[in-house]
């Protein structure tokens, strides 16, 4: 019996600094950490309770757009802190800011000016930035033989978390839309608060197994469950009136379907055999050589080099690239961000991302005009639509960059060029008003927009490694306000401000309202091209990395 709870709580130890523990915890706390996409339901709420206009509110977003994405302090205090650290300066950024909102709307405090507002709503959102930091820096380096379907579920499930938040706020029947501000101040934080000690790296070669495939497979095949089911519960909402027992049940359903991932780590521990000396050697050589990082045959320089250090360490002594700089880091090595902001490679990367991701959150941010321009009602099917493509974009991104790196030795921005280009094709449609066009670019471009992160951060973990990621990662996110703010911001309202003029001025009506396909036609079009110079640049770097995805995977 004491023999029997001596390896109970060696068990219980093992599985909780167990690698894939680190992983499933990640994805819940990302999958409740995406509010930035709840913020079209708290607009109105505080749009009437302050008595702001539309320009007014418009502010508010350029607030939550620039909390969401600027996370360099992020990156920075991961570099110099343990991960609960991060995730608590998240926590109280996340609780103040959106608390305050809640104050001011609800008239519990006295009413501020709007710029304490916007302030408010950046530091509340940017305590997002924190969470997902906090996630992909400890899951990548405890993962470094998987980045790609890593990062790419990670980002899929924040993807999701808008239509998670929208049913548990539907199972709970928050009793006003001021409610959602308050749950949007507290729920990510109490998630975070309970995860905060175990989301942390873990690095060592004993935790790779070869039974590594098949958990990744089965939690793939419940992030295609978890979206189908999600997009079945908006259509089936959308179509009938549902009783709240019925509500209750869907939310109910979805809850255990976010949870079901953590029978991986739970049969990995508590199902496997104790391994014998002789076996750990075994399987920690097993999985070095099935790793793609290393040759079968060591340089001496390797002999020396702890384990604990991980794949990252042995690249950079086999993959460096004799092509890149000479006196700074080389492919595959780490860089700061001050050595990254010099070189070419990462600049290419930043604009190629510039160009697509903002292309496709163009679309995002305008497809409600685009269905009022085209009297479409479905506005809120073509934007749950976009939410389940913007979450199966990142997962198959992950999941498909992997298999080209791996299987083919490839540069992994391969991935990245072909959904720019199917992107372009989807703009291209929309611009030629064939039949479906809504939803030819709703699906491509969500796809595409989805597929951009969890690519572009996996090559940049391999590209400029592990030791600033969390600040590398953050800086390329800001190319989202960048590109969104030529593109949406100048581009398209120019061209549709141009066409509802002349049709105001035909008709002598004062409403500047656009009617019909040219609306967006010519911006679609102009997209279009944006998407296809981005391919450009992908292959670009595609060009200039060959030599060392070559290496790094063993492919020649």
């Amino acid at each position: 019996m004491k023999g029997k709870m001596v390896s109970l709580q060696e068990k219980l130890k093992a599985f909780l600094g167990h690698r894939w523990l680190v992983f499933v915890c990640g994805m819940w706390e990302l999958s409740f950490a995406g509010t930035a996409y709840m913020f079209g339901s708290i607009s109105p709420v505080i749009k009437a309770s302050m008595g702001y206009n539309q320009k007014q509110v418009s502010l508010l977003i350029l607030a939550k757009d620039l909390g969401d994405n600027v996370g360099l302090l992020a990156g920075k205090i991961s570099e110099v802190s343990p991960t609960w650290v991060v995730m608590l300066v998240g926590i109280i950024q996340n609780v103040v800011g959106y608390g305050f909102v809640w104050l001011i709307v609800t008239h519990r405090f006295p009413a501020l000016p709007l710029w304490a507002l916007c302030v408010f709503i950046c530091l509340g959102q940017n305590g997002a930035t924190y969470y997902n930091t906090a996630a992909l820096v400890s899951c990548v380096r405890s993962f470094p033989e998987s980045r790609g379907p890593v990062v790419g579920i990670l980002k899929g499930y924040i993807g999701l978390s808008g239509a998670i938040w929208t049913q548990i706020i539907a199972m709970i029947n928050a009793p006003d839309q001021a409610s959602i501000i308050f749950i949007i101040a507290v729920g990510p934080a109490m998630v975070s608060c309970a995860l905060i000690f175990i989301i942390r790296p873990v690095q060592g070669y004993k935790q790779a197994r070869a039974s590594d495939s098949s958990g990744f497979m089965f939690i793939y095949s419940i992030c295609l469950i978890l979206a189908s089911y999600i997009m079945g519960v908006l259509l089936v909402q959308n179509m009938l009136l549902l009783d709240q027992s019925i509500i209750t049940l869907f939310g109910v359903i979805l809850i255990i379907l976010i949870l079901l991932p953590i029978i991986v780590p739970i049969l990995l521990v508590f199902s496997s055999k104790p391994k014998s000396p002789v076996e750990e050697t075994l399987l920690e050589h097993e999985s070095c050589s099935g790793a793609g990082h290393v040759e079968h045959e060591k340089p001496p320089k390797l002999a020396a080099l702890p384990l604990s250090e991980g794949p990252r360490e042995i690249v950079q002594f086999e993959a460096k690239d004799k092509t890149n700089h000479k006196n700074g880091p080389q492919r595959g090595e780490d860089y700061n961000l001050t050595q990254a902001l010099v070189n070419a490679d990462f600049w290419i990367m930043f604009f190629s991302l510039v160009m697509g991701s903002g292309s496709g959150l163009t679309v995002i941010n305008n497809i409600g005009q685009m269905c009022q321009s085209l009297g479409d009602n479905n506005v809120n099917v073509y934007i749950s639509v976009i939410s389940i493509s913007n979450f199966l974009g990142r997962v198959a991104g992950g999941y498909f960059s992997e298999v080209i790196v791996r299987n083919f030795g490839y540069p992994r921005l391969v991935a990245l060029a072909v959904v720019q280009a199917v992107m372009a094709l989807g703009l291209f449609y929309y611009s030629l008003g064939l039949v479906g066009q809504v939803y030819v670019l709703a699906i491509s471009n969500g796809f595409g927009y989805g597929a951009h992160w969890s690519i572009a951060l996996a090559a940049t973990s391999e590209l400029f490694g592990l030791k600033s990621f969390g600040t590398l990662l953050n800086f390329l996110t800001m190319a989202n306000p960048v590109g969104s703010l030529f593109l949406s911001g100048f581009v398209a309202s120019t061209i549709y401000d141009y066409y509802a003029e002349q049709q105001a001025n035909h008709g002598n009506d004062e409403l500047l309202v656009c009617k019909g396909n040219i609306c967006f036609s010519v911006t679609c079009g102009i997209l279009a091209t944006v998407c296809i110079f981005a391919t450009a640049l992908s292959l670009i770097l595609v060009h200039r990395t060959r030599m060392f995805y070559a290496q790094l995977y063993g492919k020649f």
